[in-house]
């Protein structure tokens, strides 16, 4: 059984596209060209792995499978080439990172700015996706690396843990919960809330631990910082559930209440993942010690791992 790199990669495009002819497009051949080539690779593999109509295409169970290992062999393709750049170096590549809300938005921006600046040939691609997504996305290749909070449940994966926090409740310093020094999620449920936009990990994680009590999250009004969300609550406009570290960061310049939460899953354990750490570019393995040094903790991974330059 033979494979050609350039149908991998077309097949990637298409998958990725609405239609063959933007995957085509995607991928500089004609969609004629692109067609045949897809259509060989149906035969070589015996499985259909597109399903055609006039709405495009949508890929079939086979489809699946066989995007999942291109994106892994391509990927590691890029690696390769990356080796041989100038003998892989730190001064140059592309990083692609899937992180949860709390690394997106508080601690990776200052950690890629400095990074970054230091590396003008680096290039980054920071998604921030639900905790799920970010572990499907390092088992199937789509990302050289996730950052997540809480559990991870894949044993095919290498997890380097980096630090420790966890969520808490954020009010106003005149709010009837302000002396509280511990609270239950579900005895916060009688005020309005104040929480991050829709489709990210903490919004999800709040909306799931309250329909285990069988009742819904009173949300006020949805922001898209925990800055913002500080602000709100500093105003007297509700309450909020946040990351201990950005809740205590903001209270020194406003007038907050901190609050424990009296919940099992309130500490969170913040994990790197990656799927080989040592077939990874030097440049992408460079960012994962700066990430380790931010937090001043020494990695601790499943498994032996090794994390040098």
């Amino acid at each position: 059984m033979h494979f050609d790199l350039v149908d991998l990669r077309l097949f990637i495009h298409i998958a990725e596209s609405p239609s063959l002819t933007q995957g085509a497009r995607k991928a500089f051949i004609s969609p004629a060209a692109a067609s045949a080539r897809i259509k060989s690779l149906e035969e070589n593999l015996a499985s259909r792995l597109l399903y055609r109509d006039s709405r495009g295409v949508e890929l079939t169970p086979a489809g699946e499978l066989f995007l999942q290992h291109a994106r892994v062999i391509m990927r590691q393709v890029d690696y390769m080439k990356s080796e041989f750049t100038e003998y892989d170096t730190e001064a140059s590549g592309h990083i692609k990172i899937f992180a949860n809300t709390t690394a997106a938005s508080e601690f990776l921006p200052e950690i890629l700015a400095g990074f970054l600046a230091e590396r003008p040939g680096v290039t980054v691609d920071l998604q921030e996706r639900l905790s799920r997504d970010i572990v499907r996305g390092v088992m199937d290749g789509s990302t050289d690396m996730g950052i997540i909070a809480g559990p991870v449940e894949a044993d095919s994966l290498q997890v380097i843990h980096f630090s420790t926090d966890q969520l808490i409740l954020v009010t106003p310093l005149d709010h009837p919960l302000a002396r509280c020094k511990s609270i239950k999620l579900v005895d916060t449920l009688a005020y309005p809330h104040i929480g991050l936009h829709e489709g990210t990990t903490l919004l999800r994680f709040l909306h799931e631990q309250v329909a285990l009590h069988g009742k819904t999250l009173n949300m006020r009004i949805k922001v898209y910082s925990f800055e913002a969300m500080c602000r709100m609550v500093e105003a007297g406009v509700g309450i909020a559930i946040l990351p201990e570290s950005s809740a205590h960061r903001h209270q020194q310049t406003m007038g907050l209440s901190v609050i424990e939460l009296d919940e099992p899953w309130r500490v969170r354990e913040r994990s790197i993942l990656v799927r080989d750490l040592q077939a990874l570019p030097k440049v992408t393995r460079a960012l994962i010690n700066r990430v380790l040094a931010h937090h001043k903790g020494v990695g601790q991974a499943s498994g032996p791992v090794s994390v040098q330059p």
